[in-house]
Protein backbone atom coordinates (compact mmCIF):
# COMPACT_ATOMS: atom_id res chain seq x y z
CA UNK A 1 0.00 0.00 0.00
CA UNK A 2 1.22 3.38 -0.81
CA UNK A 3 1.37 6.03 1.41
CA UNK A 4 -0.46 9.43 0.48
CA UNK A 5 1.16 12.55 1.72
CA UNK A 6 -1.23 15.40 3.02
CA UNK A 7 0.02 18.68 4.48
CA UNK A 8 -3.18 20.50 4.24
CA UNK A 9 -3.36 19.34 8.52
CA UNK A 10 0.30 21.32 8.52
CA UNK A 11 -0.19 24.28 6.55
CA UNK A 12 -4.27 24.75 8.91
CA UNK A 13 -1.88 24.33 12.55
CA UNK A 14 1.61 25.84 11.02
CA UNK A 15 0.23 28.70 13.86
CA UNK A 16 0.75 25.94 16.48
CA UNK A 17 4.43 24.76 15.14
CA UNK A 18 5.37 28.31 15.34
CA UNK A 19 4.48 28.99 19.11
CA UNK A 20 6.44 25.66 19.64
CA UNK A 21 9.31 27.05 17.51
CA UNK A 22 9.40 29.99 19.69
CA UNK A 23 8.83 28.08 22.66
CA UNK A 24 11.67 26.03 21.78
CA UNK A 25 14.31 29.33 20.85
CA UNK A 26 12.77 30.55 24.18
CA UNK A 27 13.56 27.86 26.42
CA UNK A 28 17.32 27.32 24.33
CA UNK A 29 18.33 31.06 24.57
CA UNK A 30 17.43 31.40 28.21
CA UNK A 31 19.41 27.97 28.80
CA UNK A 32 22.36 28.97 26.29
CA UNK A 33 23.13 32.12 28.20
CA UNK A 34 23.06 31.04 31.82
CA UNK A 35 24.46 27.55 30.82
CA UNK A 36 27.88 29.94 29.41
CA UNK A 37 27.95 32.10 33.04
CA UNK A 38 27.58 28.24 34.86
CA UNK A 39 30.41 27.11 32.67
CA UNK A 40 32.68 29.82 33.03
CA UNK A 41 32.59 29.36 36.59
CA UNK A 42 32.71 25.93 36.73
CA UNK A 43 36.09 26.28 34.88
CA UNK A 44 37.54 29.57 36.82
CA UNK A 45 36.64 26.90 39.68
CA UNK A 46 38.44 23.87 38.08
CA UNK A 47 41.33 25.14 37.23
CA UNK A 48 41.81 27.02 40.82
CA UNK A 49 44.65 26.59 42.84
CA UNK A 50 43.07 25.53 45.67
CA UNK A 51 41.23 22.20 46.31
CA UNK A 52 38.15 23.80 48.08
CA UNK A 53 37.17 25.18 44.79
CA UNK A 54 38.57 22.99 42.10
CA UNK A 55 37.29 19.53 43.97
CA UNK A 56 33.93 20.70 43.67
CA UNK A 57 34.09 21.98 40.56
CA UNK A 58 35.22 18.79 39.07
CA UNK A 59 32.57 16.57 40.80
CA UNK A 60 29.95 18.79 39.25
CA UNK A 61 31.51 18.73 35.69
CA UNK A 62 31.97 15.09 35.78
CA UNK A 63 28.54 13.96 37.48
CA UNK A 64 26.10 15.97 34.72
CA UNK A 65 28.47 15.25 31.74
CA UNK A 66 28.00 11.43 32.61
CA UNK A 67 24.50 11.42 33.51
CA UNK A 68 21.66 11.83 30.91
CA UNK A 69 19.59 14.88 30.43
CA UNK A 70 16.53 13.31 31.12
CA UNK A 71 16.61 11.75 34.42
CA UNK A 72 17.93 16.03 35.58
CA UNK A 73 14.42 17.17 33.50
CA UNK A 74 12.41 14.46 35.87
CA UNK A 75 14.27 15.39 39.01
CA UNK A 76 14.26 18.68 38.69
CA UNK A 77 10.42 18.85 38.10
CA UNK A 78 8.83 15.99 40.13
CA UNK A 79 12.21 15.20 42.85
CA UNK A 80 12.80 18.53 43.89
CA UNK A 81 9.28 19.43 45.44
CA UNK A 82 9.54 16.13 47.30
CA UNK A 83 12.80 17.18 49.27
CA UNK A 84 12.08 21.03 49.02
CA UNK A 85 8.68 21.75 48.76
CA UNK A 86 9.41 24.09 45.59
CA UNK A 87 7.54 23.45 42.51
CA UNK A 88 8.61 24.47 39.08
CA UNK A 89 6.89 25.33 36.03
CA UNK A 90 7.72 23.21 33.13
CA UNK A 91 9.81 25.51 31.60
CA UNK A 92 11.88 26.80 34.63
CA UNK A 93 12.46 22.81 35.29
CA UNK A 94 13.82 22.38 31.68
CA UNK A 95 15.74 25.36 31.96
CA UNK A 96 17.65 24.13 35.47
CA UNK A 97 18.31 20.98 33.75
CA UNK A 98 19.80 21.87 30.40
CA UNK A 99 21.12 24.97 31.74
CA UNK A 100 23.55 22.94 34.50
CA UNK A 101 24.08 20.35 32.34
CA UNK A 102 25.35 22.22 29.32
CA UNK A 103 27.46 24.33 31.90
CA UNK A 104 29.64 20.94 32.94
CA UNK A 105 30.43 20.87 29.06
CA UNK A 106 30.80 24.37 28.68
CA UNK A 107 32.87 24.22 31.27
CA UNK A 108 35.43 21.63 29.62
CA UNK A 109 35.06 24.05 26.76
CA UNK A 110 36.56 27.03 28.76
CA UNK A 111 39.05 25.25 30.44
CA UNK A 112 40.32 23.73 27.09
CA UNK A 113 40.41 27.44 25.76
CA UNK A 114 42.04 28.63 28.72
CA UNK A 115 44.92 25.75 29.01
CA UNK A 116 45.72 26.33 25.11
CA UNK A 117 46.62 29.53 25.77
CA UNK A 118 50.78 29.69 25.62
CA UNK A 119 52.48 29.85 29.02
CA UNK A 120 54.57 32.96 27.59
CA UNK A 121 51.25 34.52 27.80
CA UNK A 122 50.76 33.96 31.37
CA UNK A 123 54.23 34.59 32.12
CA UNK A 124 54.41 38.10 30.49
CA UNK A 125 51.67 39.18 32.20
CA UNK A 126 52.48 38.09 35.63
CA UNK A 127 55.65 40.34 34.61
CA UNK A 128 54.14 43.32 34.37
CA UNK A 129 52.61 42.83 37.27
CA UNK A 130 49.33 42.03 36.62
CA UNK A 131 47.08 39.92 38.99
CA UNK A 132 45.29 36.40 38.05
CA UNK A 133 41.91 37.74 37.73
CA UNK A 134 42.92 40.82 35.82
CA UNK A 135 45.43 38.58 33.40
CA UNK A 136 42.21 36.28 33.02
CA UNK A 137 40.30 38.73 31.57
CA UNK A 138 42.49 41.12 29.65
CA UNK A 139 44.90 38.54 28.08
CA UNK A 140 43.91 34.72 28.45
CA UNK A 141 40.47 35.18 27.75
CA UNK A 142 40.28 37.28 25.08
CA UNK A 143 42.83 34.97 23.01
CA UNK A 144 41.46 32.05 24.11
CA UNK A 145 37.67 32.85 22.97
CA UNK A 146 38.54 32.60 19.37
CA UNK A 147 39.30 28.64 19.81
CA UNK A 148 36.21 28.35 21.92
CA UNK A 149 33.71 29.02 19.28
CA UNK A 150 33.78 26.30 17.29
CA UNK A 151 33.30 24.01 20.38
CA UNK A 152 31.03 26.45 21.93
CA UNK A 153 28.63 26.76 19.03
CA UNK A 154 28.33 22.63 18.24
CA UNK A 155 27.07 22.24 22.09
CA UNK A 156 24.83 24.73 21.97
CA UNK A 157 23.53 23.54 18.93
CA UNK A 158 23.29 19.67 20.69
CA UNK A 159 21.50 22.06 23.48
CA UNK A 160 18.78 23.56 21.06
CA UNK A 161 18.40 19.75 20.00
CA UNK A 162 17.83 18.45 23.58
CA UNK A 163 15.17 20.46 24.32
CA UNK A 164 12.96 18.06 22.69
CA UNK A 165 12.81 16.23 25.93
CA UNK A 166 11.08 19.37 27.67
CA UNK A 167 8.17 17.81 25.99
CA UNK A 168 7.82 14.97 28.73
CA UNK A 169 7.55 18.00 31.30
CA UNK A 170 4.69 19.01 28.73
CA UNK A 171 6.41 22.10 27.90
CA UNK A 172 4.83 23.74 25.11
CA UNK A 173 8.34 23.19 22.62
CA UNK A 174 8.45 22.38 19.11
CA UNK A 175 8.28 18.63 19.20
CA UNK A 176 5.55 18.53 21.92
CA UNK A 177 3.25 20.70 19.69
CA UNK A 178 3.91 18.19 17.10
CA UNK A 179 3.09 15.14 19.32
CA UNK A 180 -0.66 16.91 20.06
CA UNK A 181 -1.04 17.77 16.15
CA UNK A 182 0.23 14.27 15.27
CA UNK A 183 -2.87 12.91 17.46
CA UNK A 184 -5.30 15.42 16.22
CA UNK A 185 -4.65 15.32 12.87
CA UNK A 186 -3.61 11.37 12.36
CA UNK A 187 -0.46 12.57 10.08
CA UNK A 188 2.51 12.25 12.15
CA UNK A 189 4.42 11.68 8.93
CA UNK A 190 3.48 15.13 7.76
CA UNK A 191 3.76 16.78 11.23
CA UNK A 192 7.60 15.04 12.29
CA UNK A 193 9.07 16.07 8.33
CA UNK A 194 8.14 19.40 8.96
CA UNK A 195 9.76 19.36 12.47
CA UNK A 196 12.79 18.37 11.20
CA UNK A 197 12.98 21.04 8.48
CA UNK A 198 11.82 23.77 10.90
CA UNK A 199 15.01 22.20 13.20
CA UNK A 200 17.48 21.71 10.55
CA UNK A 201 16.53 25.99 8.87
CA UNK A 202 16.91 27.16 12.33
CA UNK A 203 20.36 25.29 13.35
CA UNK A 204 21.96 25.76 9.56
CA UNK A 205 21.09 29.10 9.40
CA UNK A 206 22.90 29.66 13.10
CA UNK A 207 25.60 28.25 12.09
CA UNK A 208 26.16 30.33 8.86
CA UNK A 209 26.03 33.29 10.96
CA UNK A 210 28.48 31.40 13.17
CA UNK A 211 30.84 31.28 11.06
CA UNK A 212 30.80 34.54 9.58
CA UNK A 213 31.56 35.70 13.22
CA UNK A 214 34.49 33.34 13.69
CA UNK A 215 35.90 34.29 10.18
CA UNK A 216 35.83 38.10 11.35
CA UNK A 217 37.09 37.20 14.58
CA UNK A 218 40.23 35.72 12.57
CA UNK A 219 40.58 38.45 9.97
CA UNK A 220 41.18 40.56 13.06
CA UNK A 221 43.47 38.67 14.86
CA UNK A 222 45.63 38.23 11.64
CA UNK A 223 45.53 41.83 11.39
Amino acid sequence: MQYVWDFRPVWLNFGVLLEGLVNTLKLSGFSIGLGLVIGLVLAMGRLAPTRFLSIPATAIIEFYRNTPPLVHFFWYFYGLPILTGISLTPFAAAAAALSVQSGAFFAEVFRGGIVSVERGQWEAGRAIGMGHAQLMRRVILPQAFRRMIPPLMERSFELVKTTSLAATLTYGELVYKAMVLATQTYRPMEIYSTVAVMFFTVLFLASLGMRAVEHRLARRAAR
